[in-house]
């Protein structure tokens, strides 16, 4: 019988937290506080385990169909919060503005957690991430602070808009907007209406109606999940961190498996970027998208969301096969 067979489940409810999936507290070195949701491993099909971090913004309830599709793979699946996003708090002066002054805090974080994690829960370990943690957990593995079996980026945050500007020229003119006044002020508008994200944002993030307005729903049940738009520190520190990604040896030295999935048509992050720095690290894919997918390439119509996982699903069976 195929593992397939073996672990087919019924189709996931978007908008409740599984009964096989526990939600509980992480604390970090200086017990600050982070959210976890973790789904156990099947005993009829283990597979190993997968940690998923999401991006700018985001909050594991966006992404509850997908984490369920991976336990019932096999995996034993978690994902977290970043420090200072969702349910975890906030690092700014307001409720919706998204702030860090350097991005290595997150990267101990990470760090911290994978070492605990690793140790908690059965191999091979796998990482995925996407937009900003895509970003984040490449940084992590070229620094040498995570050693997953392989790494999955979902249209990973490693060039930002206008890209006809250097990093650079971008990272000088963000750091002056950062001087100019309080670093954790928002960088950009966030809505007419405050407290409700702007009506055009869906054209940013996927063609999917119905997977948007669950994002909604979530955030109208957890109104802690609401984040709006960046500081002008996180944008600083942003440019910072994507600028020692692009030193020269940085990702050439990654030996690692990585797949990269990511679009032609991201307007929230430089596809140029990406297709660059997949040449670089000598384990490196590209599965390319065009104006089929926006930016949230997992939460997006069916026909892309089943050929994204299709493609994750071959790479880890490829690359991180069970023990």
């Amino acid at each position: 019988m195929s593992l397939d067979a073996v672990c087919e489940a019924p189709a996931i409810d978007r908008r409740a937290i599984a009964r096989e999936a526990r939600e509980s507290l992480w604390y970090t070195r200086d017990d600050y506080a982070i959210r976890r949701i973790d789904w156990g491993q099947s005993a009829d099909c283990p597979r190993g385990s997968l940690l998923f971090m999401p991006g700018r913004g985001d909050a594991y309830e966006k992404y509850l169909e997908t984490l369920g599709h991976w336990h019932t793979r096999g995996w034993r699946v978690t994902s977290t919060d970043w420090r200072g996003q969702a349910g975890s708090g906030r690092l700014g002066t307001d409720a919706v503005t998204g702030h860090v002054d350097d991005f290595a805090l997150w990267i101990d974080d990470l760090a911290d957690f994978w070492a605990d994690w690793t140790r908690e829960t059965p191999g091979p370990h796998v990482l995925v991430g996407h937009s900003m943690g895509g970003h984040l957990v490449l940084r992590a593995l070229v620094e040498r602070r995570v050693d997953p079996a392989a790494l999955v980026l979902i249209a990973p945050m490693l060039g930002l808009h206008p890209h006809w500007l250097p990093p650079g020229v971008l990272h000088t003119a963000a750091r002056l907007m950062r001087s100019l006044g309080d670093p954790r002020r928002p960088a950009w508008k966030w809505s007419e209406k405050p407290g409700e994200p702007p009506a055009s944002r869906i054209e940013l993030l996927t063609h999917d109606a119905e997977r948007y307005a669950d994002e909604i729903w979530w955030r109208q049940q957890r109104p802690e999940l609401m984040m709006g738009p960046g500081s002008w520190g996180w944008i600083a520190a942003a440019l910072a961190s994507i600028r020692k990604l692009n030193r020269r040896g940085a990702l050439e030295a990654v030996a690692t498996p990585v797949l990269a999935l990511a679009t032609t048509a991201d307007k929230l992050v430089e596809y140029t970027a990406i297709e660059r720095a997949v040449q670089r690290p000598p384990k490196a894919e590209l599965v390319r998208f065009g104006d089929e997918a926006r930016h949230e390439i997992l939460r997006e119509s069916d026909g892309v969301r089943d050929r994204a996982l299709d493609a994750i699903d071959g790479f880890l069976a490829r690359t991180a096969p069970a023990s």
